[in-house]
């Protein structure tokens, strides 16, 4: 059985992805930071269906923490699919935001990044198999009013992901991006009534957290072997 770790694995997005991996039969260790309860409902979930998974708290921006968690990961084997889909918002038009502000948005996404996927590489590479999915957003590529650190931090991504998948490409890993529209979760819906969604949306509807899981089951599967370095947009034809 193969294992994963996803990252803001209690969040809407997060815990589509983790059910979806159960059922693909992985292993999959659902992450949480200050809301492991909620990983756990998440893990008690899978298990109840009759999948694999356990839950497991840090702090991604914190790099001794991070490593304790990984090094008891990797003592029950390797780790070879990844999902970096720990992210935050702060939101503020640049002109009056705080210096906390920028850098938390950017230390979640970007240290964050680099502190869970750097120590599981050469693990990864030894077995000469390996998924990497990095979740963006649409402000990635379109820029978003307010978001300039959420944008500049997921763009950021961008870029390292093609880097790494050039890294990667001729020791059996992938590494992609999926970058959502606006997405059903508690969040889209204190921010955008359906009227809004209507307008933003050629769709016509905020996409469901099931169908970003979907696409991210495919790129980790061994049908996407030949897709890396890519980012792929799930927004009902935003852009």
């Amino acid at each position: 059985m193969k294992r994963a770790l996803v990252t803001g694995g209690s969040g809407d997005i997060g815990a589509a992805i983790c059910r979806k991996l159960a059922t693909d039969k992985f292993h999959v260790y659902v992450h949480a930071n200050h809301s492991l309860s909620k990983a756990d409902k998440v893990v008690s979930e899978i298990r109840s269906a009759g999948g694999s998974a356990q839950s497991i708290a840090f702090d991604v921006t914190n790099e001794v923490q991070t490593q304790t968690a990984l090094q008891l990961m990797l003592a029950e084997g390797t780790l070879q699919v990844l999902i970096n889909n720990a992210g935050i918002h702060n939101d503020a038009v640049m002109p009056g935001m705080n210096s906390l502000q920028w850098n938390s948005v950017i230390d979640v996404t970007l240290k964050g990044f680099f502190n869970v996927t750097q120590p599981l590489l050469l693990p990864m590479i030894g077995t000469r198999w390996g998924r990497i999915v990095n979740i963006s957003s649409v402000a990635a590529i379109t820029g978003n009013r307010g978001q300039t650190n959420y944008a500049a931090a997921k763009a950021g991504l961008h870029g390292a992901t093609k880097s790494l998948a050039l890294e990667l490409a001729s020791r059996g890993i992938t590494v992609n991006a999926v970058a959502p529209g606006i997405i059903e979760s508690a969040m889209s819906e204190r921010v955008f009534d359906k009227d809004a969604i209507k307008r933003m949306v050629p769709a016509g509807r905020a996409g469901k957290p099931e169908e970003v899981a979907e696409l991210v089951a495919f790129l980790v599967s061994e049908h996407a072997a030949y897709i890396s370095g890519q980012v792929i947009s799930i927004n009902g034809a935003m852009i």
